[in-house]
C-alpha cells in the first residue's frame, strides 16, 4: 500500500485529534504590548488517567521518503502534541483510535510552517517524521505506568510524496 500525504486541515484531521495553528487562534497583546499570546491552541488530555502534563523537546533527525511504515503506536491514556520550533517540514501518518487498525483508514498529512498536531488519546500514529530534521516541542503525559502500545505491520506500507 502506498500513502500519499495531503495537506492537513482541521476537518480532515478531526478523527485523529487537533491541528495546532496560530493562523486560526485567538490572539492578543500581553505584557504591555511586548508579546502576543496565541491562546489555548489545543486540548491537552493527560489528567483523567493520572500523571501530569510534560513539556519536552525532541530533536528529530531528517527522514527520507519513501518511508516504510512498519508500525504505528498509540497513547491510550493521553493526548500527545507536536509543534516545530523552527521551519521544520514534517508529516504525520495516523489511523483512528480503536483496538484494531484497518489499513484502509490510515492517512498521511503534510503540515505547513507554523502548524503542529495534537493526537487525540488512543490515536494510532507513526513516530515523528521530520523531513528536514530539527527541534519539536512535545506535550504529553508523564507518569510511572506504561502509556504506549505498538502495532507492527507485516504488509508493506510506504509513504511517499508521489
Amino acid at each position: 500500500m502506498k500513502l500519499l500525504p495531503r495537506p492537513i486541515s482541521p476537518e480532515a484531521f478531526a478523527p485523529f485529534g487537533e491541528v495546532i495553528d496560530r493562523a486560526d487562534a485567538q490572539h492578543y497583546a500581553i505584557n504591555d504590548g511586548t508579546s502576543e499570546r496565541f491562546h489555548d491552541l489545543c486540548t491537552l488530555d493527560t489528567l483523567e488517567a493520572g500523571g501530569r502534563p510534560g513539556f519536552s523537546i525532541f530533536r528529530a533527525s531528517p527522514r527520507r521518503l519513501p518511508l516504510k511504515i512498519d508500525m504505528l503506536e498509540r497513547h491510550p491514556l493521553s493526548s500527545q502534541a507536536f509543534f516545530p520550533l523552527g521551519k521544520n517540514d514534517f508529516l504525520v501518518v495516523v489511523a483512528p483510535p480503536g483496538d484494531k487498525i484497518d489499513p484502509t483508514q490510515i492517512r498521511a498529512f503534510t503540515l505547513s510552517q507554523g502548524q503542529g498536531v495534537n493526537f487525540a488519546r488512543g490515536t494510532w500514529h507513526f513516530p515523528l517524521i521530520a523531513l528536514t530534521g530539527g527541534d519539536f516541542v512535545v506535550i504529553d503525559r508523564i507518569a510511572e505506568d506504561e502509556n504506549c502500545d505498538i502495532h507492527p505491520f507485516t504488509d508493506e506500507i510506504l509513504v511517499a510524496l508521489e
